[in-house]
C-alpha cells in the first residue's frame, strides 16, 4: 500500500476517501483510532492509503479535485 495524504482532519479524509470510492478505488484510513485516543496530536496523523496499483490514478483524481499532494 502507498500513502496519499496525512491529516488530522477527519472530514477532509472522509471526503478524499469518497472521491476515490466514486472512481472504484478502495482507500483505507490508517491510525484513525490512535489519533483519536491521543487527542489528534500532530505527530499521530491519519494516513489515507491505496493499493500500489491504484496509486497513480488515485493521485491524479485527488489532484484534479484540487488537493495538493506531497511529491514522493
Amino acid at each position: 500500500m502507498k500513502e496519499l495524504v496525512r491529516s488530522n482532519d477527519p472530514v477532509k479524509l472522509s471526503w478524499l476517501q469518497a472521491l476515490l470510492a466514486d472512481a472504484d478505488i478502495e482507500a483505507i484510513i490508517l491510525d484513525q483510532h490512535m489519533s483519536t485516543l491521543e487527542g489528534t496530536l500532530p505527530m499521530l496523523q491519519r494516513r489515507l492509503m491505496v493499493l500500489d496499483e491504484d496509486y497513480l490514478r488515485a493521485r491524479r483524481i485527488l489532484e484534479d479535485a484540487g488537493e495538493e499532494l506531497p511529491t514522493r
